[in-house]
Parts: C-alpha cells; structure tokens; sequence
C-alpha cells in the first residue's frame, strides 16, 4: 500500500466533521481514504476545500447537444415547446460525443456519480465505460391511455439493451403533465421492481394548476397540442403521483424514490407522501428552476421537516453548465442559513444514498473510495462563492 497525504484549508469529511487546516490520507493505487485528521507543523496546506466526490441527482446528459439554444424565462410550457422543436436537431454521432464530453468534463469537476434520465440509448456506449458511475432512468411519455401498451413495450426493450450494455437502468415516469394515468402507474410499477424511482414532480405552479383548476399555461399548451390532460382532482400534482402509486401497487414503499425538482411542495404534501414511503429523497435543480421560470424550490420547509435533499444540475437544455459547485453557490446565495457542511451532505452523502452507493461514496470515511476533490476560491468561512471551481484530485 503507497499511503499519500493531502491537505487543505477545510477538509469536509461529512463523516467526522469540519477539520480546518486538516488532511486526508489515501492509498494511491485505488483511491481508498485511510484517514483524515488536523495537519501538523510542516504539512503543505492547500488553500481550499477538499470535499468527497460530488453526487449528480438529477442529470438528462443525452440532452447535451442542447447547450445554449433555449430562452431563459419561458415558464414549462414554453419551455416543452422549446424541447419539441430542437430535441432531434442533432445525430446520433454527435449526442455521442457531447455526451462524452460532458461526462468526462463532470469527472474531472468532480463528479463520482449520477442519477441520469435516458429516452433512447444514445448514452449507453459512453456510460459503459466511464469511471463515473450512473443509475439510469429509462423515462417514457404518452398522454393518451391507447398509447400505454406500445410505450411500455419500448421501454422494455430499451431496458433490454442497456442490460446488454452492463447499465444499471429501469423505467421510470415522467411528471404528471406528460402521461395519461395508466402510463404513469405502469412505468411506476416497473421502476418499483428495479428498487429505484425518479419523478419529475412539482417543477412549476403551471403543473400544479393542471391538477388542482383545469388552467393555466401547462393546460393550455396541453389542450392545444390535441393531448389529453389528468383529471382535475383539485389537489396537488404529489398527491395525483401518490394516487397512481397505489393504483400501480398498495403502500408503504421502500423503494428509493426520488422526487426531482419539488418547487411547489408544501406542508400536506410531506405529510402525505410521509404516511407511504419509506426512502424518499428530494433532489433539488436551483439554476435550472432559475433559468426555467426563476423559481426556487422551499428549502426551508425541507429542512424544517428533515428531509433528505440531493443536488442536481438538469440538462444543457434548461442549465448553462453541468457543475455540482456552481448549483451550491446559488444555493448559499439564496439560503446562506444553510452551514456548508449540509449543503455538502446534499450534494455528496444523500445523493450515494439514494443510488445505493453509500458505502463507498458520499463521505471520507475510513475505506471507502469516493474520489477527493479540491474546491478552491472559498470564503474565509469555507463557503464556495460564485468564484469558486473544482477539480478532482483522485
């Protein structure tokens, strides 16, 4: 064992604490943390942070051919009209080497892992054999209900080939807004089978008046396009999701279920969704919520109630970068309340909880091989800043 030490002005182990002017030890063939601790006189200290690789919760990497062609400010509806005229501007050849690109650009930021939405296999080849681990969710859309047993049908073969590709993958809903309930309840209860669940839910107020009132712009932009839209049922688009849950299989669930972008969620709703599952994780997307419809999700209740938040970037589509850091920065800017260290939690430990990774990413603990990663330009207090940029160290 080839034993090497590095040190930094804060260590953040997420596992034994803050260490200021601390270290990490680490073997050098495979990466595995031997120890952290204080620095002794003579130790060379970094200036910044050393920080677990990050956990990407919610990423659409295929979608990276569509880096910088969208209008900010659009609200969802607008912002599906976007997605339906340039999606497929780009072939095959060229979605394989963006996501390459980009992949490889989130590696060397940082980023050990992600949970990544899939609508065909454009990624598969390059996720095959990248050093950064992805779950990915197989994403299926149909509003009417004719369209369920086709769509299925795909998706099943789709997770065929990832199969073959040696990828961990499932099928996973969409949101609400884009399926017809008997697609939602079938695509939940293939997902439930896999033990893992990703769900758009809650993303905008547009969503929500789609469910609660029959209006709106989501409605609209619906009606308009000849789709059928989901009953109204005069509450929230969770409580529309939990419904088709039970109607795809009975309560509690002990799945890992995530719930992505949760910009509307409100007290009832946690209550709600307490009472059914069990392992429930929120991943929040704050710059794509800005770019989208200049909207933040409710961290203060989610804090308040304890839940477990992870941290995702979306895609080139609604972000301008795929960068874990540039995500906190907003983050500390809107909720400076938040001490860095949770902040981290999110984006590290609570991401490799959800995919199950947790015994080897997500913290420096003592055997574990969560790759370690400098983030410099921090603040005097050890906050990243919007200055702020990180690089993997191993």
């Amino acid at each position: 064992m080839s034993i090497r030490r590095i040190a930094a002005s804060y260590v953040y182990t997420l596992d034994a604490g803050t260490i200021k002017n601390g270290f990490v030890e680490y073997d050098d063939a495979d990466g595995t943390i031997i120890s952290t601790g204080e620095c002794s006189e003579g130790d060379d200290i970094i200036s910044g942070a050393l920080v677990p690789g990050f956990v990407n919760a919610h990423c659409h990497v295929e979608l990276s051919h569509l880096h910088g062609k969208f209008r900010k400010g659009t609200g969802m509806a607008g912002f599906i009209d976007q997605i339906n005229e340039l999606r497929d501007w780009a072939g095959r050849e060229t979605k394989i080497e963006l996501t390459r690109r980009w992949m490889d650009k989130m590696w060397n930021d940082g980023v050990s892992a992600m949970a990544d939405i899939s609508n065909d296999d454009s990624s598969f080849e390059v996720k095959k054999s990248h050093p950064l681990y992805t779950r990915t969710f197989l994403e299926v859309f149909g509003s009417e209900p004719e369209m369920c047993e086709g769509v299925m049908s795909d998706v099943m073969k789709l997770n065929e080939t990832a199969s073959a590709y040696g990828i961990d993958a499932a099928p996973t809903p969409h949101s609400c807004y884009t399926m017809s309930p008997q697609l939602l309840s079938a695509s939940a209860a293939a997902g439930l089978k896999s033990g893992f669940l990703s769900y758009h839910s809650q993303e905008s107020q547009e969503e929500e008046d789609l469910l609660m009132t029959g209006t709106g712009a989501m409605y609209e932009n619906r009606k308009r396009s000849g789709m059928s839209t989901p009953t109204v049922t005069g509450e929230s688009s969770l409580k529309y999701f939990l419904d088709r849950l039970a109607a795809a299989c009975p309560a509690p669930y002990d799945q890992n279920i995530l719930l992505v972008h949760n910009v509307c969620l409100k007290q009832d709703d946690i209550d709600a969704l307490k009472k059914v599952m069990k392992n429930p994780y929120f991943a929040i997307c704050p710059l794509s919520n800005i770019f989208i419809h200049n909207a933040l999700p409710p961290v203060e209740l989610m804090r308040k109630n304890g839940l477990a938040i992870a941290v995702g970037t979306d895609s080139l589509s609604s972000n301008d970068d795929l960068d874990m850091v540039k995500e906190l920065a907003c983050l500390h800017e809107a909720f400076p309340e938040v001490p860095m260290s949770e902040m981290l939690e999110w984006a590290c430990m609570n991401g490799a909880r959800f995919l199950g990774k947790e015994d080897e990413l997500g913290s420096f603990a003592p055997g574990k091989r969560p790759g370690i990663v400098l983030v410099k330009d921090i603040d005097q207090d050890g906050f990243v800043t919007a200055e702020s940029r990180s690089s993997r160290i191993i």
